[in-house]
């Protein structure tokens, strides 16, 4: 099995994740969101894009991830 990280998390890995919060900071993004937060639907859009998705509705089992971990990105 491999265990080193897999190429979605490589690429995100480049993704500045700070500014990204600071936009949902400063127009409050966030503001009435109870589970899926603004970072969560950009990386599940991410992930659809390179997976050539044709809507969101084919990416209905992608959304029902409920929380991205805090260092997905250093993983």
């Amino acid at each position: 099995m491999y265990t080193g990280r897999i190429v979605f998390s490589q690429l995100m890995a480049f993704m500045p994740i700070p500014d990204f919060r600071r936009c949902f900071r400063r127009y409050r993004g966030n503001r009435r969101v109870r589970t899926f937060t603004c970072l969560d639907q950009f990386l599940c859009m991410a992930f659809a894009q390179l997976t050539f998705r044709e809507s969101s509705s084919n990416s209905g089992p992608l959304m029902r991830y409920e929380h991205v971990p805090e260092n997905w990105a250093r993983v």
